[in-house]
Parts: C-alpha cells; structure tokens; sequence
C-alpha cells in the first residue's frame, strides 16, 4: 500500500490533491502560513513548500530562468531570501497538521534534506531538475519514506534509470508527468504519458500541472489520476514568475470539488433499468396518456381526428394509439377526458 501520512495512494483511492507554493510566499514566512490556511480551507490533501539552501546548491554564477523581480541581484541572492530557518520551517509543518494538511518540501541539496528530515516529513517531492542528483536521492531513500519523482525535463530513458535506481533502493515511488514550461500550454501536457508510467512502472502516478488552469486536473482525474499538484497563487495580481502556471486559491476550491464530483460519478455506475424504476413516479408526470380531442357521444367509432396525446401519464400510453383506432366507446367521454380499457366493448 503507497500511503502518504497515512492516507492511501492509488487505484480505487481518491486522488491526493497538492497545493503547490514553492516560491509563491517571496521569502515572507507570514504569507507561507496564510498558504497553509488558503489551502486547506480550499481542501486539498497536501500542502508543498520549496527548500532552498542557497550556499548547499547554487553559486552566484546561476541565472535566472525568468528575469522577473530587481530585487535580487543574483539567482543565488534570490535563493537566499526565500530561505527558512529550521525552526521557521517546524512552525509551518506543525501549523499544516494543526490544519489537518499533510506538510510537504522539495530539497534541493542533502543539507534541505536533512532539515527537513528534522522536521518531519511524510513523503519526499523530487523536483524536475533533481532527478541526476543521486546523493540526495539516495538521502531521501534512507528514510524510507515515499518519493515523488517528477520527470519535467528527462527522456524515457531517464526516467527508466532513475526509476530502477529508486526501486533498487526500497523506497516507494509515484511518478510525476511534468513538463518545464510556465505556464504549459494544453498541446504540451501529455496526458497520454499518465497511463504509460503506470503501465511501464507498475507504481502511481500523478501530474504536477503547470498550465494555471484547473481543466487539466478535471480531465487527468477523469482518466484515473492518482495525485494531483497544482501551483496556486493568493490572486492573479499576485507577485512572482510562477503566477502564470498557478491556479488562484479560489480555482483551487473549484478544482478540488471537481475532482471529489468526478470521482463520486466514476465510482457508481448506473443500471438504467433500476433508474427507470425509481423514476416510475416521474414518468407518470412527465409522459403524455391518450385523452378525446373533443367531447364523445357512445357509439362514437375512434378515429385519430378523435385522439389527442395529453399530459399526465397516468392513463394509457400514447404508444398504443393504434390499438384505440376503430374500437367503439360504450360511454360518453368529454373533452380532454383520459380513455380506458372499460371505454370499449
């Protein structure tokens, strides 16, 4: 059983929704807690922060992969203004479990690694540039815990080594399809890639979706998604290069009763002739019986001039007008009066 903070992950088990932060909260550790009450109020299963360790990954020759803020003369700077300290980060994870929300954290270095090990952690997210990094793969599997691979920038064969790599070493896997691109347009998602992982890895498989809509997410659950993570911003006025490629907190409720409604469809089918029988009621309201057109003296032979397809459905049904044409009435019928098998000799 792949589970997540004791929650199931998997074929037949609700999709595990993320709320992706990373660098959305700009270094203010008061915006990373007011992510955490958006995001569960919205009711998403996870919450997923970025660590960074600006002297354990970077160097200041690292560009910038969108030139978006004046603030930070270097990449490297930038880095290390959305730095934590340990005890800021324990106050986030225990802040997520106060809320009910699984707290999750992407290292980039086995420095983040170990903090967060520290703090606590229920499954470990390997972003998509980290996938060639091995010592920090091989720290994360020492915990035993569950990782999340995302495969944004690798080839198939790539991933099928990084992949036995993981399986080599025990710990539990869920593969990610990713594409590096933000926002990443509908054409470029690869949706058809969720079924192949499954089918190739024998393990779950999720979508970090980049797109900053929520119809993406809506049609992988429809396919049968096992995890879902989403970039979400405050607002779309919001500061930040990830805007673009994030649903705001509000889509991301949307989203969310999306995917429980898709979910709640997929798992009950419908026999249609046990529906038709509970609606038998509404049948009797809605279909039409076979009434007189005009008033009738007895005697009077049926033609169809004489038969009219009237509201409610409570008499004869309109398909057996042919069955009434040619018979004779033993009584007078008034207009808009229902016939009867009694109305005939």
């Amino acid at each position: 059983m792949f589970e997540i903070g004791g929650r199931p992950v998997g074929t037949d088990e609700p999709c595990f929704i993320i709320g992706e932060v990373a660098q959305a909260h700009d270094g203010s550790l008061g915006s990373a807690h007011a992510f955490i009450d958006a995001i569960a109020d919205a009711g998403a299963d996870a919450i997923k922060f970025q660590t960074h360790i600006a002297s354990a990954e970077s160097t200041p020759a690292e560009a910038f992969r969108v030139s978006f803020s004046s603030q930070d003369s270097t990449r490297f700077d930038y880095w290390r203004r959305m730095e934590f300290t340990e005890e800021q980060w324990q106050g986030l994870a225990d802040h997520c479990r106060d809320r009910d929300l699984i707290f999750l954290s992407s290292p980039f270095s086995t420095e983040a690694v170990d903090l967060l090990n520290r703090v606590g952690m229920a499954a470990w997210k390997v972003a998509s540039g980290e996938v060639n990094n091995v010592p920090m793969l091989e720290s994360m599997a020492d915990t035993g815990m569950p990782i999340l691979l995302s495969t944004g920038m690798s080839p198939l064969s790539e991933v099928d080594d990084m992949v036995a790599r993981i399986q080599e070493m025990g710990a539990p896997l869920l593969i990610f399809q990713s594409t590096t691109a933000y926002p990443c347009p509908p054409e470029k998602i690869g949706l058809n890639l969720v079924q192949e992982y499954r089918d190739r890895y024998g393990c779950p498989v999720g979508l970090s979706d980049h797109s900053g809509k929520i119809f993406t997410g809506l049609a992988a659950v429809a396919l049968g998604l096992d995890m879902l993570e989403v970039h979400v911003a405050i607002h779309r006025a919001a500061f930040g290069p990830d805007v673009p490629a994030s649903v705001t907190v509000d889509e991301l409720k949307d989203l969310v009763e999306g995917v429980r409604f898709i979910e709640t469809l997929n798992r009950n089918p419908v026999d249609k002739d046990s529906m038709a029988g509970e609606l038998a009621p509404l049948r009797q309201m809605f279909f039409k019986s076979l009434v007189a057109d005009a008033d009738l003296a007895a005697g009077t032979v049926l033609e169809e001039s004489n038969v009219a397809v009237r509201k409610p459905g409570t008499g004869i049904p309109s398909t057996q007008l042919h069955t009434l044409i040619g018979r004779r009435l033993i009584r007078d019928v008034k207009h808009n009066e229902m016939f009867s098998g009694a109305d005939f000799a």
